[in-house]
């Protein structure tokens, strides 16, 4: 079983582990070198796993130090540590730093010359390095792993080891190759057998873990889970309207000391550099369209203090040991939760309180869509990056997936701090953090909100608690189209019909965050009632606090009603006649001719005794109301009407055309 001390899980498959005691060389290192007196938690550790020769799993958070535990070691070790390190900017930071400290490293990777590259090779086959720095790809030239023969190898060490899994979050195919590397290595130690492997990483779920293990042939590994929670970042979701209202509100989230400012596109991060810079603030733009020495010149001077600000993509950013960095805003939603936490454990390194803020607008999930589809623009910073064509699909669905919980995250009415922890398999995750955004919303529910918990409550128990939150939401509001027979025909059907779809799973959310209600762990994700929700559904608990979830801005409303009824809706609509309609539409009536209203609600009530369904469900008043004004003449006209969709003009078009021009339906309607 798993043992804990100051926040570090200490595994060895399923067997207590002793940390070991610090040798008087280790203490003396640890000075000489790295001018630290003491570990931080963990870190011993690492380092006696490390230096005793057994297999390492490693997994803690950003700017928790994991780099010492493969430093330390590789300088009391005989002969070269190898490290495979996934990015060139993470490399450069890394050697830069360790040839400072007196402890000699290099690095190959595809900006360093030939003459560079042969001097590296050269030292390491005489032992002269104590670290040498690869990218993944080298691995796949048979020269090089010839090579491995003749260098006297100390340690393997896979560094950002979720690349090895397809679950990880920047999977990376050459990575796969690393198990049979490892295995070619000449040992310095001159032992039989392969010399021990490391594996580090900072954002791993469970089955990224198990994925690492297997994928690398970890050899009974000694896994190091550190608590993944950086209490000193405080979470911030800021719903918004648009990219006005992000370039409105950034310069005011950028504080006096350096921030990280993330973009999911080129353009986007350099628009984000120039509304900051028109509002008088030092900032510069990192891409991957940017010349090695522009890019150079920008890391150099955000991680030596000389630049406060930087609008990257992010592929920016790992390696980067800035202590001081106060904010990290992503303009973008990040394509998964592991990115995500990665890029904002960039901030409070010392220690001391930072923000990490999402400006959230569902419009930007469409274009991580189409990044997942058609590629990023941001991997010519990746260490000689090469496209696999290999199983591209299911790839694209798993990030699909990932994108999912990602849009999950930012649409939570729960803690975020315990959401991101939960997903990373934190059993010790509070069920609130007190200090987050959504925390600082909870409080008491007024009798009106408290009501409207309790219709969902009722929703979701008179549905069999067999349903999803989008299922539970639009059989509420009365959206009963594709919705199964069962869910058109409740008692609580419509219940909310005068609400919005996402606006009740956004109360839904806040109900699993409240304790309410339970959400399965399968792909499902079907809702069930906690004990205290079904007391608060029963009236018996009144007392029900809760993170009230944000209303979207009256601006965001008025631009999704206008596009609802301003999209063409059919391909085989002729441009002209969508056109004229849209403009029908425009100039209709704000009060629709009553006659009209009268024949159309007689058409419902009649249609609707004979299905025996509610009225509400052929069409709610507001979708009649506006086919009233409206006035459509033609299937294709009444498709534009918001609240119409295929299925209903199958089902109702001619007979609500007939009741417009006052003619009797046909008979088998």
């Amino acid at each position: 079983m798993p043992d804990t001390r100051d926040d570090v899980t200490i595994v060895i498959g399923r067997s207590h582990v002793t940390p070991g005691t610090l040798s008087e060389d280790t203490v003396s290192a640890l000075r000489r070198y790295f001018a630290h007196a003491s570990f931080r938690t963990g870190q011993q550790q690492l380092v006696d796993t490390v230096l005793d020769g057994h297999d390492l799993l490693d997994v803690m958070p950003t700017g928790s130090g994991k780099s010492l535990g493969f430093q330390l070691p590789a300088v009391l070790l005989p002969g070269v540590t190898l490290v495979v390190s996934p990015l060139i900017s993470l490399m450069k930071d890394q050697v830069d730093e360790l040839n400072r400290r007196g402890i000699r490293a290099s690095a190959l990777h595809s900006q360093v010359s030939a003459e560079a590259r042969r001097e590296a090779l050269r030292a390491s086959r005489a032992g002269e390095l104590k670290l040498l720095y690869v990218a993944p790809e080298r691995f796949a030239s048979d020269v090089f792993v010839r090579m491995l023969g003749e260098i006297p190898v100390a340690r393997f060490v896979v560094d950002e080891a979720h690349c090895v899994s397809e679950w990880g979050h920047d999977f990376r195919p050459d990575y796969r190759r690393l198990r049979a590397a490892a295995a070619r290595c000449h040992r310095s130690d001159g032992k039989a057998g392969r010399l021990p492997i490391a594996a580090f990483t900072a954002t791993a779920t469970p089955e990224v873990r198990d994925d690492i293990v297997e994928l690398l042939g970890l050899e009974a590994p000694r896994v190091v889970v550190a608590g993944f929670d950086r209490p000193n970042i405080e979470l911030r979701v800021q719903p918004v309207s648009g990219d006005t209202e992000k370039r409105a509100m950034l310069p005011g989230l950028v504080p006096a000391a350096r921030c990280l400012v993330y973009a999911a596109t080129r353009r986007k991060a350099e628009e984000a550099a120039e509304t900051l810079k028109l509002a008088g603030l030092q900032a510069a733009v990192y891409h991957a369209g940017l010349t090695d020495a522009e890019r150079t010149r920008v890391q150099d001077a955000f991680a030596g203090g000389a630049l406060s600000v930087v609008c990257a993509t992010n592929a920016f950013g790992m390696g980067i040991d800035r202590p001081d960095v106060e904010a990290v805003i992503h303009i973008d939603i990040p394509g998964s939760l592991e990115s995500y936490y990665q890029e904002i454990g960039r901030a409070g390194r010392d220690g001391r309180r930072a923000i990490a803020t999402l400006l959230w607008n569902y419009a930007d999930v469409k274009t991580r869509e189409f990044l997942i589809d058609n590629g990023r623009d941001d991997r010519l910073d990746r260490a000689e990056m090469r496209p696999d064509p290999t199983d591209v699909e299911r790839r694209k669905d798993l990030e699909r997936r990932k994108l999912r919980r990602m849009v999950a995250y930012a649409d939570t009415a729960g803690c975020l701090r315990s959401t991101i922890l939960r997903y990373f398999g934190d059993a010790a995750a509070p069920e609130e953090c007190g200090s987050c955004g959504n925390c600082d919303r909870r409080t008491t529910l007024d009798p009106g909100s408290l009501l409207l918990v309790r219709k969902i409550l009722s929703g979701i128990a008179r549905a069999g608690e067999r349903y999803g939150r989008r299922r539970i939401a639009a059989m509420l509001v009365g959206a009963v189209d594709d919705l199964p027979p069962l869910l058109t025909r409740l008692s609580t059907t419509g219940l909310l019909a005068r609400e919005e779809p996402r606006a009740i799973e956004r109360w839904i959310d806040a109900a699993c965050g409240a304790g309410l209600i339970a959400v399965s762990r399968d792909e499902y994700r079907t809702l069930t009632l906690t004990t205290l929700g079904r007391d608060v559904m029963a009236g018996r608990v009144a007392d029900v606090q809760m993170s009230i979830p944000p209303a979207r801005s009256g601006q965001a409303r008025r631009t999704r009603r206008r596009r609802r009824r301003l999209e063409p809706v059919r391909s085989d609509v002729s441009r002209d006649e969508s056109a004229a309609h849209r403009a029908a539409l425009e100039t209709s009536p704000a009060t629709p001719d009553q006659a009209t209203v009268a024949a159309l609600r007689e058409w419902r009530l009649a249609e609707a005794r004979r299905r025996a369904i509610a009225p509400f469900i052929v069409l709610h008043d507001r979708t009649l109301m506006a086919i009233a004004a409206a006035q459509p003449r033609s299937t294709h006209e009444l498709l534009a009407v918001s609240g119409i969709g295929p299925r209903k003009a199958a089902e109702y078009g001619d007979a609500i055309l007939a009741a417009l021009l006052g003619v009797a339906p046909p008979p088998d309607l």
